[in-house]
C-alpha cells in the first residue's frame, strides 16, 4: 500500500503541488502605474513551430506569441535590442499570461522606474491538457525545442534584435519556471541570463497524496478508467477541466507512448498499482534530478535569479534547488517574498525580473 501512496503526486504532479493556484490566481497584486510611463507597442503573431509538426496529440502548430515592442523602438531603427523570453504556466496561455503579469502596464512601468528597454517575448506553449511541460515528446511535440530554437530564430529574423545569447533572458512563472530551469541548463549557448519564478516540478513528488492508501488506489483506477474509455485528447480534456488534467499533461510530456492511440501516452499506475519503469521516465525529468549533468552549463550564465512566495508550497523544491547551485558554486540569487504562489508576479515582474534582465543583459552588440 506504500508504494501506492507514493504514486500520486508523480500522476497528479501539478495539482498536488500548489491546489491554491486557481484561487491565487485571481488574487495578483497589480503594482500602481508608474506616472510618466511611455506606452510599449503590443503585437500578436503567430509563429510556426517546426518541433511541433507531427505532434500525435493534434496540438496546434502555429502558435500565438505576443511580443512587447519598447518606447523607441518605432522612433529608433538603427537600434537593436536584447530580448526577454517569458514563458507562462499550467493551465494559462499567453494571452491569460499577460493578464497575470499585467503587462504592458508592468512592462511601461519598469522601463520608466529606470530599466533599460528591451524586448518582451510571451509564447503560447498550452496544450489539450493544459500545458506542455516544455518538454520534448512525439505525443506532444518538441516544445523545448520550439521555445529555444523556433521562436528565438523568428523574433531575431522578423525584429531589431541583438542575435547573441548574452542578450537572451529566459524566464518562467509556475510550469514556466520549470520551463525556464529545464532548457536553461541545456541551452546556455542560446541564453545568457536566467530568472526561475516560483518553479514547479523541481523533483518527482513521490511524497504521498491526500487521503489514505486504498481512497489513492481508487483515484487511480478511476483515472485509469477514464483514460481507457476516452475516445481522443480532446474527449479526455473536456471531461478533465483545470487542473484535473495535469496528471495528463504531465503523462503525455514525460510518458510518451507512439503505439498506444488515441492518446499515445502511458500513466504511471495499473490497477491501481505504479509501474516503476514509467514513475522513472517522471523522475527523470525533474531538474532536482538532472541538474547535476549540467554544471557546467549553469556556469556559463551572466547571471541566475530564482524566487518564491512563502505561502507557495513550491518553496521547498526551490530551496533545494538553489541550496544545489551554491554547492557547486554556481552564482545565484535567491529570495523568499510574502505571498502565495501567484499574488506577487505582476510586481516582481516589474520591479525584479525585468531589472535583473537590465542589469545583466548585454546591450550593444559584441558585449562580454
Amino acid at each position: 500500500m506504500k508504494s501506492t501512496k507514493l504514486f500520486i503526486a508523480c500522476a497528479i504532479t501539478l495539482a498536488v503541488a500548489s491546489g491554491s493556484w486557481l484561487e491565487a490566481q485571481v488574487l495578483t497584486k497589480v503594482p500602481e502605474v508608474v506616472s510618466g510611463a511611455k506606452p510599449v507597442a503590443v503585437e500578436h503573431i503567430k509563429i510556426h513551430g517546426t518541433a511541433l509538426e507531427g505532434n500525435l496529440e493534434g496540438d496546434a502548430v502555429d502558435r500565438e506569441v505576443i511580443v512587447f515592442l519598447p518606447p523607441s523602438y518605432q522612433k529608433d531603427k538603427k537600434r537593436s535590442y536584447p530580448v526577454v523570453y517569458a514563458l507562462h504556466g499550467f493551465s494559462i496561455g499567453a494571452e491569460q499570461w499577460t493578464h497575470e503579469i499585467h503587462v504592458p502596464q508592468t512592462v511601461e512601468g519598469a522601463f520608466a522606474l529606470g530599466s533599460q528597454e528591451l524586448i518582451v517575448v510571451l509564447p503560447d506553449s498550452k496544450t489539450v491538457y493544459n500545458g506542455s511541460m516544455y518538454s520534448s515528446s512525439v505525443t506532444t511535440g518538441d516544445f523545448e525545442r520550439f521555445i529555444w530554437h523556433d521562436v528565438v530564430s523568428y523574433i531575431d529574423a522578423h525584429y531589431r534584435t541583438i542575435p547573441d545569447r548574452t542578450s537572451r533572458g529566459l524566464v518562467g512563472h509556475s510550469m514556466g519556471g520549470y520551463g525556464a530551469s529545464r532548457i536553461g541548463m541545456k541551452h546556455p549557448d542560446v541564453f545568457g541570463a536566467l530568472y526561475i519564478m516560483s518553479p514547479c516540478c523541481m523533483s518527482s513528488m513521490v511524497r504521498g497524496g491526500p487521503g489514505t492508501a486504498d481512497q489513492i488506489k481508487e483515484q487511480a483506477i478511476a483515472s485509469e478508467k477514464k483514460v481507457a474509455a476516452a475516445k481522443s485528447p480532446a474527449d479526455l480534456a473536456a471531461q478533465s477541466p483545470g487542473f484535473a488534467s495535469a496528471q495528463y499533461a504531465t503523462a503525455a510530456a514525460w510518458a510518451p507512448d507512439p503505439k498506444d492511440p488515441p492518446l499515445f501516452f502511458d500513466l504511471p499506475t495499473k490497477d491501481g498499482v505504479p509501474r516503476p519503469e514509467i514513475v522513472a521516465k517522471y523522475a527523470a525529468n525533474s531538474p532536482l534530478a538532472f541538474v547535476d549533468q549540467y554544471v557546467g552549463n549553469l556556469k556559463q550564465y551572466r547571471a541566475i535569479s530564482m524566487d518564491v512566495g512563502d505561502q507557495d508550497g513550491l518553496r521547498f523544491d526551490a530551496t533545494k534547488l538553489h541550496a544545489i547551485l551554491d554547492n557547486y558554486g554556481i552564482a545565484n540569487s535567491f529570495e523568499i517574498y510574502s505571498g502565495t504562489h501567484v499574488s506577487a508576479v505582476a510586481d516582481r515582474f516589474q520591479n525584479h525580473v525585468l531589472p535583473f534582465f537590465s542589469k545583466n543583459l548585454c546591450f550593444t552588440a559584441n558585449c562580454r
